[in-house]
């Protein structure tokens, strides 16, 4: 089991932890209350900064209720946290959009994360053909 040294910047939101037999991903909670009005753009802070072990990155996603219940959406869409970002004051955010004029109170849970492990040194090597069926087009719809 991985240990991963955390900081957190606040003692208003709940510590990080798994839901049992929901899922792997964690939830992140607002540290602070931000109110947003329709087209603005904000960092949410998320109220942690962590150490990752060596050869891991965290991928940081909006949870599958956020946009319902706030209206905002994540502008980078995955934001990649990677292993150099570990520093005392490198606190977590979300960078959002939102769509409509919103409130999100301290401790709601807006945001999930996973830790990956980075991904390997590839090599790519040029051919002419390769080897497998063709599908079609675009991906596993058939749409070019």
């Amino acid at each position: 089991m991985q240990k991963i040294k955390i900081k957190y910047f606040t003692d208003k939101i709940e510590p990080l932890d798994y839901i049992e037999g929901k899922s792997d991903w964690i939830d992140m909670r607002a540290s602070e209350e931000v109110t947003l009005k329709a087209g603005e753009f904000a960092l949410i802070p998320l109220g942690v900064a962590m150490e990752l072990p060596k050869g891991y990155e965290a991928h940081l996603v909006p949870r599958s209720s956020t946009f319902k219940n706030w209206g905002i959406i994540q502008t980078n869409s995955v934001g990649i946290v990677d292993g150099s970002y570990c520093g005392d004051n490198d606190m977590w955010r979300m960078p959002v959009y939102a769509t409509r004029d919103t409130v999100i109170h301290v401790n709601d849970r807006i945001a999930q994360f996973r830790i990956v492990e980075n991904q390997p040194e590839i090599v790519f090597e040029k051919v002419e053909h390769l080897t497998g069926k063709d599908r079609g087009g675009f991906g596993s719809t058939g749409l070019s």
